[in-house]
């Protein structure tokens, strides 16, 4: 079963999302984190760039004599029963990132990765007590991926929260019923910004199949920002459906 996905970013009216480039500094940035619990997601999603900025340690080591099945790994499944909101998952399909942590705000870490991933990344994983899910064998599978975080984890509701090619993806995909955007009263106004959806120039020409968009709710929060909530419809064809 799908997990009903919300995707929430926050960007300025030029839908530029990096905060330290809005003009005037600091416009409505900190609304996000109110937002996000306030939404109540069973796990939130983010991409291999936005988690890397989460990362304390340095890359594990290259080599290993020990060996391991390519099968989901689970340091814990108690987020939904104990003390823990949510789980944080990151999609690392090549295994770049070095922990330092098994958590990010409390929020244990599962990592989304594909089957060529070295053994002796999975042993750092492992040795820090790091979740992961395999979801392809060479690229990652969203829809395999969302089934997993159901089924292996119970999640229902999941808040997916950039950066922009991870959110483009899961757009694509067909795989967003929701948007929730956070609209700042800030400017970008150059070049280079990260934006809420974004593609590599190998996917410039593929289009999200998304046939309607409803605007559900409108709410000012203070201070000229304003929460959108849209409610996405996609093509039932659509290959992540």
């Amino acid at each position: 079963m799908k997990p009903y996905v919300i995707c929430l970013m926050a960007s300025s009216v030029d839908g530029r999302t990096h905060h330290s480039r809005w003009r005037p500094k600091g416009a409505g940035s900190e609304w996000f984190e109110r937002i996000h619990d306030e939404l109540g997601g069973d796990a939130w999603l983010i991409g291999r760039v936005t988690g890397s900025e989460f990362a304390k340690g340095k890359p594990y080591p290259t080599t290993t004599n020990a060996t391991f099945p390519r099968e989901n790994w689970f340091a814990r499944r108690d987020a939904k029963t104990s003390d823990i909101k949510a789980y944080g998952v990151v999609l690392d399909a090549h295994g770049k990132i070095g922990w330092g942590r098994s958590d990010i705000g409390g929020d244990p870490i599962v990592v989304v990765l594909t089957e060529g991933v070295s053994d002796a990344h999975l042993a750092g994983l492992r040795g820090e007590g790091v979740s992961y899910i395999f979801a392809g064998k060479s690229e990652i599978d969203l829809s395999l991926t969302l089934d997993i975080l159901n089924r292996e984890l119970g999640v229902k509701r999941l808040l997916l929260e950039g950066g922009g090619a991870a959110n483009g993806a899961f757009l694509r995909a067909g795989l967003i019923d929701e948007l929730n955007l956070i609209l700042c009263p800030a400017v970008d106004g150059a070049r280079g910004a990260p934006i809420v959806f974004d593609s590599t120039e190998a996917e410039s020409e593929q289009r999200a199949p998304v046939i309607a968009m409803t605007l559900e709710s409108t709410k000012p929060l203070g201070g000229g920002v304003l929460l959108l909530r849209y409610l996405l419809k996609n093509d039932p064809n659509a290959a992540g459906q």
